[in-house]
This record gives structure tokens, C-alpha cells and sequence, in this order.
């Protein structure tokens, strides 16, 4: 049984920091590409930030420069560190792997940036 586990979210002032964690389970994690995804209230799941299996990375235009995206192949985890925090970036983040032709996701981490 394949699980990803969110965990990190929380409440953050705007220009703060957060890292977000997803442990995997269930796949060859080393194998797997990994990405962040997170959906804002009122509005659709929209792509953040993805990790290949050799390690390349890509980004959204809007979190380029802030966010970093990185993997442990050895904890089976993913992280997304993000600094620099703005209003906009509240949403509840997904994390997700591909593996084998199938798709996985998370339940999701609350994310709130808020004075």
C-alpha cells in the first residue's frame, strides 16, 4: 500500500520560512519522481515545484527563488523549503509521486501566511 505523508503546514508570518516534509512509503522511492502541488480555497490544485529521480528540479514562475525542493533518498522523503513567505502562497499543499505509470498523493498540509 502505497503512502505519502504530509507534515510542516502551520501558521507563518509574511517573509517567513517553513519546510515541509512527505514520507513515502510503499514504492522504491529512489525511483520515483516526486513534486508539491497545493490548492489555494476557491481555486484549482496548481503545480509548485517537481524533483526527478536523478535529482533535476523545476518550479512555478512565482516560487522560483524562494522555494527549494529536495529529496532524501535514504529517509524516503521529499522536502519543500520555502522562504520568503507571501499572503498568496496559503494553500494546502499536496505532495505526489509518480511511479510505475500511477499517481500518488498525499492528504495534504495546511500552509497560512498571515500577520
Amino acid at each position: 500500500q502505497v503512502q505519502l505523508v504530509e507534515s510542516g503546514g502551520g501558521l507563518v508570518q509574511p517573509g517567513g520560512s517553513l519546510r515541509l516534509s512527505c514520507a513515502a512509503s510503499g514504492i522504491s522511492f529512489s525511483t520515483a519522481a516526486m513534486s508539491w502541488h497545493r490548492q489555494a480555497p476557491g481555486k484549482q490544485r496548481e503545480y509548485v515545484a517537481a524533483i526527478g529521480s536523478g535529482g533535476t528540479t523545476a518550479y512555478q514562475d512565482s516560487v522560483k527563488g524562494r522555494f527549494t525542493i529536495s529529496r532524501d533518498n535514504a529517509k524516503n522523503t521529499v522536502y519543500l523549503q520555502m522562504a520568503s513567505l507571501k499572503a498568496e502562497d496559503t494553500a494546502v499543499y499536496y505532495c505526489k509521486a509518480g511511479w510505475r505509470g500511477s499517481t500518488y498523493w498525499g492528504q495534504g498540509t495546511q500552509v497560512t501566511v498571515s500577520s
